[in-house]
């Protein structure tokens, strides 16, 4: 059996279709999610991009233990695995943070190739100003000196002399797959991951698509990267134009994930293979006053919009399609269950669990009723079904929220449910996190 694994970073579950999205059009990821099994409750094990890959690769926690890190020398990690095993392996991507010196992401594969230019990939050696845009029509005053200026000038010059949409980075890591399709569907056994930094900030999609959820009046600036924290320097508008490009982005996303999955069917690898899907975290796009993934340690972001991802499974045949999971499941669960599906022992020291026992219909007993998980060992929350409890470092701020009542999460009950903190509290502290 073949493996295709699709990760799109940063990409929001409640911005696709099959995950209830109405407004936004995801038309590949909800036809390829009528095959598969759909984990209605997904969530990464620990943020952002490095800790979740991690997660992915070795199938053990971060939280507590890494941060933003390379692979350690001994990792046992899916690609070196699938070669034991008699795989080809092959890694594409734009997501420029895996190819950085020493991170090491690309290890184990037997083909590896890198898109340039992404977000702040030192790629293009020309001055911004010389890049041929308007650098005042995608930054604001206020930004000026952020980390953000300096990442929106860069990406900028990175994509100077773009001229159409097969030009951007999405296109171009699809195009590069299907070439490698098309030179190793024949192969006993291959792994393909192919990993797109898109819908991750800057939201610069193309014609039409950076029109095609904007207000069509809209006359101000395309703000790509706003900046982390607070989003009170954005005019109302600002932000709703940023929304839109970010939905732009999901959909031009979905565009290319369905030229991936033509060649899949063109190549008649349905029948052979299992598809992967999944996403590594959501995103904050205003909704509580902050913009982005806040790294402030005494800021508690951790909420619906950047922790639930989606994640699809499509088997061979399409067996189990259609099938909904809603208990809960964790990016450290990915590595056990491919395996297993694969017919792959676990390596020893493995700490997601196989969710196969899910898929069929079994439940056991002992599986878990909340997940846990935070970001940078600085942030942590619990989530259940009823609750949803937010806590941070150094005595910051705590958050509960009813689930049932407030499924946006807006209001906070932290005063009124004594009781559900300390019993929450509990499962943070089993874990060795100092609460």
């Amino acid at each position: 059996m073949n493996l295709i694994v699709i990760v799109s970073d940063s990409l929001r579950a409640d911005h696709v279709g099959c995950y209830g999205n109405e407004w936004i059009r995801t038309p590949s990821l909800d036809w390829l999610a009528q095959d598969s099994v759909l984990f209605e409750e997904a969530y990464p094990e620990a943020l952002p991009t490095i800790p979740v890959r991690t997660s992915l690769y070795t199938g053990r926690r971060t939280l507590t233990r890494r941060g933003w890190q390379p692979l350690e020398p001994d990792d046992v990690i899916l690609p070196e695995i699938l070669k034991e095993h008699g795989y080809v392996t092959a890694l594409i991507t734009d997501l420029y943070h895996i190819f950085k010196p020493g991170m090491n992401f690309h290890r184990g594969y037997d083909c590896f190739r890198w898109i340039r230019g992404q977000e702040n990939d030192h790629y293009a050696n020309r001055p911004p100003e010389k890049s041929g845009f308007d650098l005042d029509h995608y930054l604001k005053p206020e930004m000026e000196g952020s980390y953000e200026w300096t990442e929106t000038r860069q990406y900028l010059a990175n994509m100077a002399g773009r001229k159409c949409e097969e030009e951007y980075c999405t296109p171009q890591v699809i195009r590069e797959a299907e070439a490698w399709l098309e030179f190793n569907y024949d192969a006993e056994k291959f792994m393909l991951w192919v990993d797109l930094f898109d819908p991750h900030e800057p939201w610069d999609p193309p014609p039409p698509f950076n029109r095609m959820y904007a207000d069509p009046n809209y006359q101000g600036r395309e703000i790509i990267e706003p900046m982390a924290g607070p989003s009170t320097y954005l005019e109302v508008e600002e932000l709703h134009h940023i929304r839109a490009l970010y939905a732009g982005e999901v959909t031009f996303v979905d565009k290319w994930i369905g030229r991936l999955l033509d060649k899949i069917m063109e190549l008649g690898l349905f029948d052979n293979t299992l598809i992967v899907f999944l996403s590594d975290h959501g995103h904050p796009h205003g909704e509580r006053g902050y913009m982005r993934k806040n790294v402030q340690p005494d800021f508690p972001n951790l909420h619906r919009e950047l922790l639930h991802i989606p994640w699809l499974m499509r088997f061979p045949g399409g067996e189990f399609g259609g099938t909904r999971v809603k208990q809960f499941v964790q990016t450290h669960d990915f590595l056990p269950t491919v395996l297993n599906v694969l017919g792959i022992p676990v390596p020893e020291g493995v700490e997601g669990r196989d969710l196969m026992p899910l898929i069929r219909g079994e439940v056991p007993e002992e599986w878990p009723e909340y997940i846990i998980s935070g970001r940078y060992n600085r942030n942590w929350c619990v989530r259940t079904h009823d609750w949803h409890l937010i806590v941070t470092r150094e005595q910051g701020p705590v958050e509960l929220y009813n689930r049932q009542t407030d499924p946006e999460e807006m209001i906070n009950d932290i005063e009124g449910y004594p009781h559900i903190v300390q019993d929450l509290l509990r499962h943070l502290r089993a874990l060795g996190i100092d609460v």
